[in-house]
């Protein structure tokens, strides 16, 4: 059965609207409106009240950059939400960058709510969690806010740090940081014989790591996959392997977790979405997780 999930938990997110290649979005007090390639329908809510109710538009200027227009000049950059589900908080610090990012994925939160409720239910002492493609590092606080010792792997430093903020901002500690290509760390994590009760891997559909190598998924992903369920611990576990890519379905997903992992227990699939207040769903990856436990 393939599902179809969506967050529960979100109070300072809220999809309004989306459409016409659009979404309007409140993240806390700021209500933000930005490109959505997946959006192929109709608004829900008149252009009226997209323009009577967002602070902030994101326009394009390429396929990858732009500029934020703000209604007021005296709107902030920079702001801070909250997650909270019910075993764990964190705070999230928001930017406006020129990519059309704020710093979450806010699709993400059914994610973060596997993995920390997975956390608390793992017999091991000091479980051991990995997030790979970690970006502003999410998930590495709902871990660590869990009780597990996480490593963090993104290779653009930037995001590291960003994410570095954000466990200070949680009021957390002693996240391992590392900024390198994901691949080349999961083949040393082998050669060292380390192991994980939980991982996340939420690769890019693109990427670049820090010495120029490149990363595609559909090139990249079987080898990955093949090398990334060796880390884990054969008592307990838990893995999450999380796509955004438009020729990706949950069935690709699926194939690959029996593929490189046949003994998966308690496997699930399907895809994410995020339920506009008026009305449509909007699609935003898709997923596959399994759990040892």
């Amino acid at each position: 059965m393939i599902q179809l999930l969506t967050p529960q938990h979100w109070k300072d997110y809220e999809l309004m609207d989306c459409g016409n290649f659009e979404k309007l979005e409140r993240f806390g007090s700021l209500i933000l409106i930005r490109p959505e390639p997946q959006a192929v329908w109709g608004k829900s809510l008149s252009e009226n009240e997209w323009q009577k109710q967002h602070h902030i538009r994101f326009k394009g200027r390429s396929a990858t950059s732009g500029e934020w227009l703000k209604k007021n000049s005296a709107t902030p950059d920079r702001w801070h939400i909250e997650y909270q589900n019910p075993e764990v908080a964190i705070k999230l610090r928001l930017g406006l960058t020129s990519f059309k990012h704020v710093g979450v994925f806010p699709e993400q939160a059914v994610n973060w709510d596997y993995i920390s409720a997975n956390i608390k239910k793992l017999k091991t002492p000091q479980p051991k969690f990995l997030n790979l493609f970690a970006y502003t590092g999410a998930a590495s606080l709902i871990a660590r806010a869990a009780g597990a010792e996480v490593t963090h792997v993104d290779s653009i430093k930037q995001v590291v740090t960003w994410a570095n903020e954000n466990m200070q901002l949680s009021s957390l500690d002693n996240i391992r940081w590392v900024v390198e290509d994901a691949l080349k760390f999961v083949k040393r994590e082998l050669k060292r014989g380390n192991k994980y009760n939980g991982i996340i891997l939420d690769p890019p559909a693109f990427g670049h790591g820090p010495n120029g190598e490149k990363w595609k998924l559909e090139d990249n992903i079987l080898e990955m996959m093949l090398d990334v369920v060796k880390l884990l611990d054969e008592q307990e576990h838990f893995l999450i392997l999380n796509t955004y890519s438009l020729g990706f379905s949950s069935v690709i997903v699926e194939n690959l977790i029996r593929n490189a992992y046949p003994k998966a227990k308690n496997l699930e699939t399907g895809e994410l979405y995020l339920q506009a207040t008026a009305g449509s769903k909007l699609p935003l990856g898709v997923f596959g997780k399994f759990n040892n436990l």
